[in-house]
């Protein structure tokens, strides 16, 4: 049975978050180095996905005790694998590695969680986060006409990524946290050209980010405008991640389930940061959050991000599995 099949019958559970995860190992400079890059100019601590060929050893760890916690769905630790990111510290000659190493880690792990239990297969999402440019705002208050990046600079580095990911094995893509849609575009239509290239299609995930309470992404645009921008690709799944909290998240969903003719995701924080920037959100309460949306059945995929560990994931999963997931179309609720 094939994923888009298995979200007619349940609510798929995504995991958490990869970097509040890390934060546990407490990782030096030395994690981020390795042989070639003992000699690196610039520091290299901080750079995540950077991990997944000096220390696999914890991504896959990570990748394992969110499959352990009830995770259908792992999502690579590539968030910030494209060239344009990679840039900040000068790698940009190792983004294949990054994405095709963070895809064979969750391949392996999801692999091993499935011949422990075939029942329930679990599935990796190569996950393509927005970079650190923008295509629609400029970085310059005083030139706003100026762009740091343009569409085509996006969609090769995107192409690129994306090549890496499909090599290392995974069976979902995942377009996260967009705050620029024209991001997105550029995200989808490299997408596009590499499936025509490859003459392969996987099913498509796509998550906005409202950054505040005005409900709007970063270059303006309302959920529903957002949605109606991304209906003309056949994706599997659109949905909201980041940012926000399960509570603050709901309204933003409830537009999301009314008026999208896809699948529904969330993703959402534990809670907001307290003034150290620090999530204090617990699993207990999360997972209470996330029922009364589930209850409404507006959700069929649902996960957490920032300040989420495998902990808040068990209980997500558990509290999941006591509902039908959203029609497509509808907000039927279906309590079980």
């Amino acid at each position: 049975m094939n994923i888009e099949e298995i979200l007619k019958e349940r609510i798929l559970v995504l995991d958490g978050a990869m970097g509040t995860m890390i934060q546990r190992y407490n990782l030096e400079e030395k994690d981020f180095r390795n042989e070639a890059l003992k000699d690196h100019h610039i520091p290299l601590k901080g750079n995540s996905d950077l991990l997944n060929i000096t220390r696999p050893d914890v991504i896959k760890a990570i990748h394992k005790k969110y499959f352990e916690a009830g995770a259908d769905i792992a999502e690579t630790n590539t968030f910030t694998g494209t060239s344009i990111a990679q840039a900040d510290y000068a790698l940009e000659h190792l983004v294949y590695d990054i994405n095709f190493q963070g895809a064979r880690l969750a391949r392996e792990a999801a692999d091993e969680a499935t011949a422990l239990n075939p029942s329930k297969p679990r599935f990796v999402a190569g996950s393509i986060g927005p970079t650190n440019r923008t295509a629609s705002l400029s970085p310059d208050v005083n030139n706003p006409g100026y762009r740091a990046i343009d569409f085509d600079g996006l969609k090769d580095a995107y192409k690129e990524q994306l090549r890496a990911l499909m090599d290392g094995g995974v069976d979902i893509i995942l377009v996260e946290t967009i705050f620029d849609t024209l991001n997105a575009k550029a995200a989808l239509f490299a997408i596009e050209e590499v499936f025509e290239e490859r003459g392969v299609r996987l099913p498509i995930m796509v998550s906005g980010t409202i950054t505040d309470a005005s409900g709007r992404t970063l270059s303006g645009q309302t959920t529903e405008a957002f949605l109606i921008s991304m209906e003309h690709m056949p994706l599997m799944s659109v949905g909201l991640n980041c940012a926000l909290g399960a509570a603050q998240l709901r309204p933003y969903l409830q537009i999301m389930s009314e008026k999208s003719t896809f699948n529904v995701s969330a993703h959402p924080n534990a809670g907001l940061p307290n003034e150290f920037g620090q999530y204090d959100q617990t699993p207990e309460q999360m997972a209470a959050q996330i029922e009364e949306f589930l209850k409404e059945g507006m959700i069929n995929v649902i996960g957490g991000c920032c300040g989420t560990t495998p902990d808040h994931i068990k209980l997500i999963a558990e509290t999941a599995a006591k509902y039908k997931p959203r029609k497509v179309g509808s907000l039927l609720a279906v309590g079980s």
